[in-house]
């Protein structure tokens, strides 16, 4: 049976686009949620959806765009702007919490003018799991920190991302990407392996063989995590950006 909905994804720079289309109800919400996901998880600087032609019945439904955004809050720190819904659409995303978490535009064009003005900054690199990865671990930060004017959170960053680095090369031992994005008030630091292996904090008191391992970064971010990400997973951190 064909899918009663569908998604075409435009990748684009800065702002990437997914179009969907057909009818969006609790048994398709699913399909757009992953759709969603898989676009969020490539950290474009934004991702508009075009909602031109879609509608739905079901006022619950609506909520898989809220479930995205929040999911994209801490990794990948994407900013998500939703368009040209038709009315009745509209009238539902206002009644739901979406508007609270997604912004919603009445064209696609403002809508892309608005994500790319919210495009967030980024830098990357891909790293082997040698053990070299974590001093350029620390470098990337301080480059990010000289960049966006951020000298006291260096230290912490630093200690923070070289950490998760030092994870995926005494665990999973993959090829990763690093990635330090500001969203200001926060900066973000990001790993991504290509190992699905959930990392979690030791227990106090044990030190793994990088000495501090994951409870440092517990006790110097506000917040870190651990998703899937692609065939691998992603861990990331927030601290503040002072």
């Amino acid at each position: 049976m064909a899918s009663r909905i569908t998604c075409e994804v435009r990748d684009g720079s800065p702002v990437s686009v997914v179009r969907v289309a057909g009818t969006l109800d609790l048994t398709t919400t699913r399909e757009v949620y992953a759709v969603l996901d898989r676009c969020l998880a490539g950290q474009p600087d934004a991702l508009v959806v075009d909602l031109t032609d879609l509608s739905s019945p079901d006022q619950l439904a609506v909520a898989v765009f809220a479930a995205a955004a929040r999911r994209a809050a801490d990794w990948p720190v994407v900013p998500m702007v939703l368009c040209a819904p038709d009315p009745v659409l509209a009238a539902r995303l206002a009644r739901s919490t979406v508007c609270r978490v997604v912004p919603v535009r009445r064209s696609c064009a403002e809508a892309t003018r608005v994500a790319g003005a919210w495009a967030v900054p980024r830098l990357r690199a891909s790293l082997e799991p040698v053990a070299a990865a974590c001093r350029r671990a620390r470098e990337l930060v301080t480059d990010a920190c000289a960049r966006w004017d951020l000298p006291e959170a260096v230290g912490p960053a630093s200690i923070v991302l070289s950490e998760l680095v030092g994870n995926v090369v005494r665990h999973a031992g993959t090829p990763m990407q690093v990635t330090v994005t500001l969203r200001r008030p926060w900066l973000h630091l990001a790993v991504v392996d290509g190992s699905r292996e959930a990392v979690e904090p030791g227990r106090p008191g044990l030190r793994d063989e990088g000495g501090r391992g994951l409870l440092l970064v517990r006790e110097l971010a506000e917040r870190w995590g651990c998703a899937p990400a692609g065939d691998g997973k992603a861990v990331w951190a927030t601290l503040a950006a002072n």
